[in-house]
């Protein structure tokens, strides 16, 4: 029988709350994922209270209401709590969170000043439920400091067992800029930490000195960030803590993400009726205005419009593929220059391309679900979920190798477990081939059939990285 175990897991987003990105789904699945392991496992979610907060459905009981020191005065913080599909959820108020009108801001002084506040509000929650959490769990540089704190409060008796996590989604997110906050609330930089002196003031790295595990979201991330090429000026630093360093791949919704009972497609499929999956296909080419060709390879591409995202290579790399056979849809939205030239690749390829400037959900799922490739040249990617859900649609990844890509997605030369194409170089060029190479496979249609079928048997199931997680929990709190 497994032992109880208590885990305080704080996060900026959590779906169906607030979602911005990829860490709202992590904090909304993950908690519930490990939850269903086991009746002994006390797991605990705490995010602010943002103003924008979708609470459809969800009743707020105040549960705590205590002052924080803040530079000579105080700063209060009211707790609220509900319950999602039986999770416990804490939500925080306070002056700095309240009168944000964003999740993030692109000014520091705001989102310094608010996860400074409330990374140390959450930190001292527990007292207040008095519940005494084994293990604190958080995520990326708006909760690091909380991970900080607690390192400085191991003398207290409350806390003297209590063992931190510090997840690390995107390791160039640092909180550059939330020092002076920091200092308010009397967290001041990192001393004899190893840090570079410029590392010592922001929040991540300041966690990253403290904490007894620190985990990226993919295997291969994990050796990444030891890189000068990925390791955003923290290589080294890292490297010498290399022993409590390690990669837990992400995972996805297997409900929420099945094309057998996803009302947003035309029709329905599994891995036993893929033929039918033909008829996405000629939806999504007639929704979009698109030549219904079935015998033409549709490509997809459904991101956030970023460097990182590599949307410049696969927009130069279509425009060098030209005379390959291909139509292709670019969906999401970010930065303008790149939106831009994807409406240019769109005006001078009427006919094969379209760019869909929008967040879409529907859209999204009938792409994963009518295109035969989904496009991630990524410059880096920590983990990437779009390539899982891609995979378990029978939409076939080319992804250049990096992160948690490689991880995922395994070469199509591999005969028996192939699931898609992979290249190195971040450029157009390396794009083209590998895309050229999935074009001819595109044409041998059991061997095509079988890439599709190898994706959608995958386990990328939220249950299979909660017990890796559950396991790292247990070894900490010994």
């Amino acid at each position: 029988m497994p032992r109880p175990l208590s885990v305080l897991f704080l996060a900026a987003e959590a779906d169906p709350f607030i979602k911005v990105g990829g860490l709202g789904d992590v904090a909304s699945a993950l908690p519930r994922a490990l939850r269903a392991l086991s009746p002994d496992l006390d797991i605990r979610l705490v995010i602010p209270r943002h103003p924008m907060l979708n609470l459809d459905g969800h009743e707020l009981a105040p549960v705590a209401e205590y002052a924080l020191s803040r530079g000579g005065g105080y700063v209060m913080a009211r707790v609220f709590e509900t319950r999602f599909e039986g999770l416990p959820v804490y939500l925080i108020d306070g002056a700095p969170i309240s009168t944000a009108t964003s999740v993030y801001s692109s000014d520091m002084s705001v989102d310094g000043e608010k996860y400074a506040f409330f990374s140390l509000a959450a930190l001292d929650l527990p007292r207040h439920l008095r519940w005494s959490p084994q293990v604190l769990h958080a995520n990326d540089w708006h909760t690091a400091a909380a991970v900080y704190a607690l390192s400085l409060r191991r003398d207290d008796s409350e806390f003297s067992w209590t063992k931190s996590v510090l997840c690390v989604h995107n390791l160039p997110f640092m909180g550059g800029g939330a020092g002076p906050s920091l200092s308010a609330y009397g967290i001041h930089s990192a001393a004899h930490s190893g840090l570079p002196d410029w590392a010592r003031h922001f929040p991540l790295p300041m966690g990253l000195a403290a904490a007894d595990a620190i985990v990226a979201v993919s295997p291969a991330y994990a050796l990444e960030m030891l890189t000068p090429e990925y390791g955003c000026g923290l290589q080294d630093f890292l490297r010498a803590r290399a022993d409590v360093v390690s990669g837990i791949l992400n995972g996805i919704d297997n409900k929420q993400f099945d094309p057998s009972t996803d009302s947003a497609l035309t029709v329905s499929y599994n891995a036993d009726s893929l033929h039918a999956r033909g008829a996405n296909k000629l939806a999504l080419q007639t929704a979009l205005g698109l030549p219904t060709d079935p015998q033409v390879p549709l490509l997809g591409m459904i991101t956030r419009m970023d460097p990182q995202k590599g949307v410049d290579i696969a927009i130069a790399g279509l425009r060098l593929a030209a005379d390959l056979p291909w139509q292709a849809v670019l969906l999401g939205t970010g930065i303008q220059y790149l939106e831009e030239e994807a409406a240019a690749l769109q005006g001078d390829f009427p006919e094969r391309v379209r760019a869909v400037a929008r967040y879409d959900d529907a859209l999204s799922r009938q792409i994963y679900a009518g295109a035969d490739v989904l496009l991630m040249p990524s410059r880096y990617e920590p983990c990437g979920l779009a390539q899982m859900i891609a995979m378990r649609y029978g939409c076939v990844p080319l992804v250049r190798e990096t992160g948690g890509l490689g991880d995922t997605v395994r070469p199509y030369t591999d005969l028996l477990n192939g699931t898609g194409f992979l290249f190195i170089e971040p450029s157009p060029q390396a794009l083209v081939n590998a895309l050229g190479e999935a074009l001819a496979l595109y044409r041998n249609r059991e061997r095509w059939q079988a890439l599709q079928l190898n994706g959608m048997a995958q386990d990328f199931s939220w249950a299979r990285s909660a017990h890796a997680y559950e396991s790292l929990y247990r070894k900490l709190a010994v």
